[in-house]
């Protein structure tokens, strides 16, 4: 599933594309969607925001798409009328005078009043943005001490949304590698120092890995998330089984943590 920084690449490129235009027409292939075709045409794309997972297409007419790819959902940018051949089924198709954003194989697509999202089901429950510029290492730090997370082993709490929404599993292994802190912690028995890093390193990693513009050639990954520019995401544990560990030389360990496979340092990770 894409994570964070996955999610907010994909909103510039949209937005980009389509921001400030208005749209010539709009399709939908589920039927409870259908009546928002014409009332969408004509309308201006006011902005196109990631929240975690989620995407948000915001209109001037006080509506908004929430889209969430799940697994296999998947953004495409075209040419106005264009439909790139593909195997997925397309799920959303939104066009400009000159463009259009294609969204496939996605199964969790909505219209909402966008002053009624707070109450969307996802959107409800899960916390901040771990992107978000105005999130800071004391507000994430104030999250560790929360009653709701403080005892909670990090394995899991590091992909709870409700934590810290946009993290993944890629993420949680990096973070928790360049905190130095092992999974099975939980944050009420870390010492400040240690949960300082934690806070820095929950906000470094995500912001570092958007930054890149994608993931440097890795196993594994969607090749959209992808880049073969120098300066992409490189991983330091993650899917590097057996691997020295680059700080200390020690093979990099995997296990299994909250159903989802786990990259450490056993060794510099305490």
């Amino acid at each position: 599933m894409p994570e964070g920084p996955e999610i907010r690449r994909a909103a510039d490129r949209l937005a980009a594309a389509m921001v400030g235009q208005p749209l010539v027409s709009a399709w939908f292939a589920f039927p409870a969607l259908k009546r928002h075709q014409r009332a969408l045409r004509g309308r201006v794309v006011a902005a196109i925001e990631p929240r975690g997972k989620a995407l948000l297409t915001r209109f001037d007419n006080g509506w908004t798409l929430y889209t969430h790819n799940q697994l296999y959902g998947v953004w495409r940018v075209a040419g106005r009328g264009e439909r790139p051949e593909s195997g997925r089924s397309l799920r959303v198709a939104l066009e400009t005078a000159a463009r259009a954003i294609l969204l496939y194989s996605a199964s969790d697509v909505a219209m909402w009043r966008t002053a009624e999202l707070a109450a969307h089901p996802f959107l409800a429950r899960i916390g901040p943005d771990v992107l978000d510029p105005a999130l800071d290492a004391a507000a994430v730090e104030a999250r560790l001490r929360d009653p709701r997370f403080a005892r909670r082993r990090l394995a899991g709490l590091l992909l709870d949304q409700a934590f810290l929404a946009g993290m993944g599993n890629y993420l949680r292994a990096e973070v928790l590698f360049e905190a130095g802190i092992a999974a099975g912690r939980a944050p009420a028995g870390l010492d400040p120092a240690e949960r300082r890093r934690l806070a820095i390193a929950l906000l470094a990693v995500p912001a570092r890995s958007y930054r890149t513009r994608g993931i440097a050639p890795a196993a594994g990954m969607r090749a959209d998330y992808l880049t073969d520019t120098a300066d992409g995401f490189r991983f330091r544990v993650f899917d590097r089984a057996g691997l020295p560990c680059e700080t200390c030389g020690t093979p990099i360990e995997r296990s299994e943590a909250g159903g989802r496979r786990l990259y450490f340092c056993p060794r510099c990770q305490v």
